[in-house]
């Protein structure tokens, strides 16, 4: 057995589970709110957009996941806006 082949059964798992254990949907999401965290909207925008493309296409297969993931993605819009918009207090 190569190393290669050795390193990808590792990743595998010993089950023969893929090694991606989150949806690249999530990923995304998690980078946005890491950008945000890191005060780079910038960023944060791009991968909302992405994120947003993602979610709104067609689903390649219903598994009752759209609507939580509709909530999520209209929560990381919210907070990128208010992020952009913080209240300030005259005094």
């Amino acid at each position: 057995m190569s190393q290669s082949d050795d390193i990808i059964g590792r990743e595998a798992g010993q089950a023969g589970s893929t090694r991606y254990s989150r949806r690249l949907s999530d990923k995304i999401l998690i980078a946005f709110h890491h950008a945000c965290d890191q005060a780079d909207f910038e960023v944060a925008e791009q991968l909302l957009a992405v994120l947003e493309m993602m979610l709104t296409r067609r689903p390649l297969t219903p598994d009752g996941t759209r609507r939580r993931n509709m909530e999520s993605l209209v929560a990381a819009h919210e907070r990128l806006w208010h992020l952009r918009h913080p209240v300030t207090h005259d005094q």
